[in-house]
C-alpha cells in the first residue's frame, strides 16, 4: 500500500512515468536507526521552539516568506523547476527527459522512507500545537492528519538535490545549497519541527545510498549523466 500511494504518480508527459525503485521493505527502517522526535520536556524540544519562532520571523522576509510559501509545493514539477537554476539547465521531460525520469523516480522512492515513522509516531505539527495557521493555511487541514517527523518534502527536496549533484558536481554547492533551503522552508512556514527537517535530510542520504543498489537506478543514472554531458556540450 505504501509503495503504491508514494508511486502512483504521472509525471507531465506521457513518455514519463512514475516507478519506484525500491520497496518500502527494501528501505531502512528509520524507527530503529534514528532516535524517535524530542519528547516536549527535552532540551531538544526547547530548540525546536526557538527554531519555531524564528521561523515565523522569516516570514516578515516578503522574498524569504513568499520562496518558503511556494516551497510547499512537493511535486517533481515543481523540485525539477527550482533546481533547474541551481543545476545550470532546465529540467523538464521535454528538454531533459533521462534527469527528469531519474529524479521523478528517486525522490518518489526515497519519499518511502519517512513512511513508517510518520504513521508510527504521529508527532503533532508546530501550527497545530501553537493554535495558529501556518503560512499555507489551505494545507493546514490534510497536514494536521498526517505525522510531522521526519518531515517528507525535506526527504524529497534533499534527495533530489544529492541525486543532481552526482550529476552535475562541478555544481554541487548551489545544488546542496537549494535542497538545503527547501527543507529549511518547511521550518519557515510552520508545517514542521526543526528536528523533523534534521531528520527529513539524513534519511534522504540514507534513502539514496539504498538507490545506488538498485540495477534500475544505476542504469537510469548512467542515462541522466550521458544526457547531461551530451547537452552541456551544446
Amino acid at each position: 500500500m505504501f509503495v503504491a500511494l508514494a508511486c502512483f504518480a504521472t509525471a507531465t508527459t506521457a513518455q514519463n512515468t512514475t516507478t519506484c525503485y525500491l520497496t518500502i521493505e527494501e528501505m531502512p527502517d528509520m524507527r530503529i536507526f534514528l532516535p524517535a522526535p524530542p519528547d516536549t520536556t527535552s532540551e531538544a524540544f526547547a530548540h525546536d521552539v526557538m527554531r519555531y519562532f524564528w521561523g515565523k520571523q522569516m516570514r516578515q522576509d516578503s522574498i524569504r516568506g513568499r520562496i518558503a510559501a511556494e516551497d510547499a509545493n512537493w511535486t517533481t514539477q515543481y523540485i525539477c523547476q527550482i533546481m533547474s537554476i541551481p543545476f545550470g539547465m532546465q529540467i523538464t521531460p521535454e528538454a531533459t527527459p533521462e534527469i527528469y525520469q531519474l529524479v521523478s523516480n528517486s525522490i518518489n522512492t526515497a519519499d518511502l522512507i519517512g513512511k513508517k515513522p510518520k504513521a508510527h509516531y504521529m508527532r503533532k505539527r508546530p501550527f497545530d500545537r501553537f493554535k495558529e495557521p501556518s503560512l499555507v493555511p489551505k494545507d493546514d487541514e490534510a497536514l494536521s492528519h498526517n505525522g510531522s517527523y521526519p518531515s517528507g518534502h525535506t526527504i524529497r527536496g534533499w534527495s533530489a538535490a544529492l541525486v543532481l549533484a552526482e550529476i552535475n558536481p562541478a555544481r554541487a554547492t548551489e545544488i546542496l545549497a537549494r535542497g538545503f533551503m527547501y527543507g529549511d522552508s518547511r521550518v519557515i512556514v510552520g508545517a514542521h519541527w526543526q528536528s523533523d527537517v534534521d531528520a527529513g535530510r539524513l534519511a534522504a542520504s540514507a534513502a539514496v545510498t539504498m538507490l545506488h543498489t538498485s540495477p534500475a537506478f544505476q542504469e537510469q543514472m548512467t542515462k541522466a549523466k550521458a544526457e547531461f554531458q551530451r547537452l552541456r556540450h551544446k
